[in-house]
């Protein structure tokens, strides 16, 4: 249960500072090709890579944001911490202005955003639910 506010999204974060300030390796490197008809391939990066998996993170995000309602403003909260460490980085440090950081702040900003969203409109049925227990 302590694990529900946890934000998804500090995962791709840590793996995009391991790889840009531990391991030195650009994000352009070629991680694997996905064939594709007419003897072409569809070339993805490293950057790529890590953008799809906070892609993926996101919809379990948005899941745990319409389901669980007791965890919401812990939630809410780190995934503001998560954002502004993301956008810090990304306008401070010279060797991580890069898009693929760019997209994955975007992603915490919609995952903040959708996160408020789903808070807001679950509202006012968790109160119809109380009304009605009342009768």
């Amino acid at each position: 249960m302590y694990l529900i506010a946890f934000p998804l999204l500090l995962i791709p974060f840590a793996l995009y500072n391991m790889i840009a300030f531990l391991l030195n390796m650009p994000f352009t490197d070629t991680v694997f090709a996905v064939p594709l008809m007419g003897e072409r391939r569809l070339p993805v990066t490293t950057g790529d890579l890590l953008v799809i998996v906070g892609m993926l993170l996101i919809y379990i995000e948005v899941l745990k944001a319409a389901r669980f309602a007791s965890k919401r403003v812990m939630d809410h909260v780190l995934a503001f911490i998560l954002l502004a460490a993301m956008a810090a980085e990304l306008v401070l440090v010279p060797q991580a202005a890069t898009p693929t950081l760019l997209l994955l702040t975007v992603l915490a900003f919609v995952d903040l955003v959708i996160g408020l969203s789903v808070a807001g409109q679950a509202r006012p049925q968790e109160i119809v639910i109380e009304d009605q227990a009342r009768v």
